[in-house]
């Protein structure tokens, strides 16, 4: 049975998002807020998480999992990027965008596009996603919490631990958090090619 931690969506109570990270590093698969929507968390380097999450998402190989930073400098540790890239990266972070990029010898290999050798990376501006990334200290292995045969992404805390309950840990409820997933942008091939519309203003990579 998952835990239940609700949370203020501005001011998150410190000691609840302890609570989470703990059982994060206690290698739990966790549901939480992002500012696009809700999603699936593990800690950084865990494949036990990673497989639970391609299980209940029903995922094959080919999936872009991504890394959940706390800042760009974080970001940075994981994945290669030219001074074009870092650029229009920088000016779109902390945002609801998810940035494909070469990935470098620091990111988890499980985490890699198996041929092309790349990482799905993004800094959410979530404040309860904020606190619980400053209190980890490293990234989450991450991907949308969108169930199989269903286009919308589940958004309400109750309705997730009822979903999931047996097969999460802990759910992290901040309220509502939307439905529309982050905007895809991949850069790794140099210049930035749109891959998916989303809840990020796309303008700046068209």
């Amino acid at each position: 049975m998952a835990k239940y931690f609700d949370v203020h969506p501005e001011n998150p109570q410190r000691r609840t998002i302890g609570q989470v990270a703990d059982v994060v590093r206690d290698g739990g698969l966790i549901v939480y807020p992002t500012d696009s929507c809700y999603a699936l968390g593990c800690r950084l380097g865990d494949g036990a998480g990673l497989e639970r999450i391609r299980a209940i998402r029903r995922l094959d190989d080919r999936h872009h999992f991504t890394l959940v930073c706390r800042d760009f400098a974080q970001l940075g540790q994981f994945v290669r990027m030219d001074n074009t890239a870092f650029r229009a990266i920088k000016a779109a972070t902390p945002g609801s965008y998810t940035f494909i990029l070469p990935a470098s010898k620091e990111a988890p290999r499980r985490l890699l596009h198996p041929k092309r050798k790349t990482v799905g990376v993004r800094i959410p501006e979530h404040v309860a996603a904020q606190a619980l990334l400053a209190e980890l200290g490293e990234p989450l292995m991450s991907s949308t919490l969108l169930l199989p045969g269903e286009e919308e992404p589940l958004t309400y805390g109750w309705e997730i631990k009822e979903r999931l309950d047996h097969v999460v840990d802990a759910v992290l409820d901040s309220g509502d958090c939307g439905l529309e997933p982050t905007t895809v942008v991949d850069f790794s091939e140099g210049a930035p090619e749109l891959v998916r519309r989303g809840a990020g203003d796309p303008t700046p990579f068209e």
